[in-house]
C-alpha cells in the first residue's frame, strides 16, 4: 500500500480514532460494527470492550448523532444508545439472557499500528 493510500485511511478529524482496536487500516472489521445480526453486534462489542479509546468513540458518536452501528461498545440507532437488538423471529416465552461473546482474536498482520 502506498503512503498516500495509508494517509487517506488514517486521516481523521478525531486523532484518537487511529488507536481504535477496530481500525485495522483496511476496514476489514466494519461488517461487524454495522451488522443486523445479534452475533456480529456482540463480536463488535467484544472488540470495543478492550479498546483504549472506547469512551471517546462513544462520546463522539453521540455528539455526532451517528445513525447506527456499534460505537464505543454500545449499539447506536438514531443517534441514541439502544438496548441490544432482539433476534429475529417469535419472542421466547421466557426471556433469554443477553448474548455476550469473547473477542475473536485479530491476526497480528491485520492490526493497525496506530501510527
Amino acid at each position: 500500500m502506498s503512503s498516500t493510500a495509508l494517509d487517506l485511511l488514517t486521516r481523521t478529524d478525531d486523532p484518537w480514532r487511529v488507536d481504535g482496536r477496530c481500525n485495522d487500516l483496511h476496514g476489514s472489521l466494519s461488517h461487524l460494527f454495522f451488522a443486523d445480526d445479534v452475533v456480529s453486534t456482540a463480536r463488535a462489542k467484544a472488540i470495543c470492550g478492550r479498546c483504549p479509546v472506547a469512551r471517546q468513540c462513544l462520546e463522539t458518536a453521540l455528539l455526532r448523532r451517528e445513525p447506527w452501528g456499534v460505537w464505543g461498545g454500545e449499539l447506536i440507532e438514531g443517534g441514541q444508545i439502544r438496548p441490544d437488538r432482539a433476534p429475529r423471529g417469535r419472542p421466547p416465552s421466557t426471556p433469554r439472557p443477553a448474548l455476550v461473546l469473547e473477542e475473536v482474536p485479530v491476526p497480528p498482520h491485520l492490526v493497525g499500528t496506530g501510527t
